[in-house]
């Protein structure tokens, strides 16, 4: 019997925001759209199931515009997980949050969000990923 293989290729041109920040999401959300000055709005969480393993549950906000796509996702497991590593990207697993933005940017778009994550006094640390450099990049496309 001829076996067929399925080669997908997916296209991560998306901006990837890590964010160190002990407080809760909510919190996080709300501080995020008053600097940021957007609208994210809790939506179900994200669950992953995997087999004998465990499952895996993000907390999930968006905020989607014509232009932009905003999502904020907490890079832990919200529910008690089985898994050794429960977390979305452990790779990044320093990170508490990761920030999400898809659509157009324009070439000062880096240098005004990173002073406006200076400004936001519940976030300790930010760093900007690649998303291709990522092992677990996989758990990103939604």
């Amino acid at each position: 019997m001829k076996t067929l293989r399925l080669d997908l290729d997916y296209d991560y041109d998306f901006e990837l925001f890590g964010l160190v920040s002990s407080s809760r999401e909510h919190k996080l959300a709300w501080a995020l759209n008053k600097y940021l000055r957007i609208r994210l709005v809790k939506q179900k969480d994200i669950c992953f199931d995997f087999l004998n393993k465990g499952r895996l549950v993000i907390s999930n906000y968006l905020h989607c515009t014509e232009y932009r796509t905003f999502r904020l996702l907490r890079n832990k497991s919200a529910d008690l997980s089985t898994l050794k590593k429960p977390f979305l990207a452990p790779d990044i697993k320093e990170y508490d949050y990761l920030l999400q933005i898809n659509g157009e940017v324009n070439d000062n778009w880096h240098q005004d969000l990173n002073s406006i994550f200076k400004v936001v006094p519940l976030i300790q640390y930010v760093k900007k990923f690649d998303p291709n450099t990522l092992k677990f990049k996989e758990n990103l496309m939604f």
